[in-house]
């Protein structure tokens, strides 16, 4: 049976196993060297005292997550977040990636953020078609942002709304919301 919930401690090595592809293998990830379970538990815990970090299961195995992160440090950018979403090639294009989605930003928005923005490093048709089907729009493009495999590499970055109007709180964080 397939469900989204709560990333724990515990998910770090599937975590780590489905992120590791992306990294060695591809230029969707800037990173060199795919992080170690330990050190994606690291990442889970810093993400879950401020910001969601969910995982998607199907038959008690973890095949995709999402998450998301302070969009920069200015005190204004204080109700924007950055997702990123990540899933095992077996469950591309089945919807997982807008169930993850849908509930990541039903968090953020309970948590009284405005804006969520993505960046996709270019060509990624898949990423691309995900995120403009959740609502987002091109904001524009970082060109030769980083270099890896050899060339350099464009980030295209896409925004879309949370919620409408001013804010009415300060955003609160994850951990602090009832029923999460």
């Amino acid at each position: 049976m397939a469900a989204i919930r709560v990333a724990t401690e515990q998910d770090a090595g599937a975590v780590a196993t489905i992120y590791a592809p992306y990294v060695r293998d591809t230029v969707i990830s800037f990173e060199d060297i795919p992080p170690s379970p330990e050190e994606m538990r690291q990442r889970i815990l810093k993400t879950l005292a401020t910001h969601p970090f969910l995982v998607f299961e199907d038959t008690e195995r973890v095949v995709a997550y999402a998450y998301a992160s302070p969009h920069k440090e200015r005190a204004a950018y204080r109700w924007s977040a950055d997702v990123a979403i990540y899933a095992s090639p077996e469950v591309h294009r089945r919807g997982v990636g807008r169930a993850l989605y849908t509930s990541l930003f039903e968090i953020l928005e309970r948590q009284g953020f405005h804006s969520a923005f993505a960046g996709v490093t270019l060509p990624n048709e898949k990423s691309v078609g995900l995120h403009e089907a959740m609502g987002f729009q091109a904001i524009g493009i970082y060109r030769q942002a980083g270099f890896k495999f050899g060339a350099w590499r464009d980030v295209g970055w896409w925004g879309r709304s949370i919620s409408n109007g001013p804010p009415h709180n300060e955003p609160v964080p994850f951990p602090l919301l009832s029923g999460d």
